[in-house]
């Protein structure tokens, strides 16, 4: 089958509703959405934490975070397979070749981007925010939420990025969740499948659909951050 022949019938599983395909769309969406909400809480908190604190060995924290961003997703894979596997500590919970599992990669391969976006966005916050809520007798919380909210539209950022991290990654998917048809396949690891045996289509029209939930994601952030959308 050539580039064209396969492209026109790719497009023809998206409008005609292809089954399958949308069911392996949908897990890919779930597991994302659940790994970032997972994620998404304490890799704020800590990226705030770190950003704020006076700590020895802040330099070593601010390095490990930034050093999480380039880890491969086959190692976190493989670390998490060892640890859900039958013979690993958490086995018990048979997490392996589940939905549950993967949104647990998910969530591993989000939070240092979540964290090291967050840090980088508090400490790029005006300092007055910080200073005017501790001169009007805020508690932590408070603090923390005012400069939060300073950094807002930087945090939105972070959490489209830890979004497009997750949705994206195919190597942690593969390992954990076994790629096993109507229950943990998903997007990218369904176009590796059909492209390792050749069939194009559907890898085309999952390409496809992973494209306009990028671009989907990315103008809902413009919207929010109040950039009139496309401007």
């Amino acid at each position: 089958m050539n580039l064209l022949d396969a492209t026109v019938d790719a497009l023809r599983l998206l409008v005609f509703g292809d089954a399958a395909l949308w069911r392996i769309v949908l897990t890919s969406l779930k597991v994302s959405i659940a790994g970032l909400v997972l994620a998404a809480p304490f890799a704020i908190l800590t990226g705030y934490a770190v950003a704020v604190g006076r700590f020895p060995g802040k330099r070593v924290a601010v390095l490990l975070l930034q050093t999480a961003l380039s880890i491969p997703t086959v190692v976190v894979g493989l670390v998490l397979y060892m640890l859900l596997s039958r013979s690993g500590p958490w086995g018990q919970f048979e997490l392996l070749f589940t939905t549950s599992g993967m949104a647990i990669g998910q969530a591993l391969l989000a939070f240092p981007v979540l964290a090291a976006f967050t840090l980088s966005a508090v400490q790029a916050t005006d300092p007055r925010a910080w200073e005017t809520a501790v001169a009007l007798g805020a508690n932590r919380a408070l603090v923390m939420m005012t400069v939060l909210h300073e950094a807002r539209f930087a945090v939105m950022a972070a959490v489209v990025n830890g979004f497009g991290r997750a949705i994206s990654e195919v190597g942690a998917a593969l390992m954990i969740g076994g790629n096993i048809a109507e229950h943990t396949r998903t997007m990218t690891t369904a176009i590796a499948l059909e492209t390792s045996k050749g069939e194009f289509a559907q890898g085309i029209a999952l390409g496809i659909v992973l494209v306009l939930v990028a671009l989907a994601v990315n103008v809902a952030l413009a919207v929010l951050q109040g950039r009139g959308g496309l401007r």
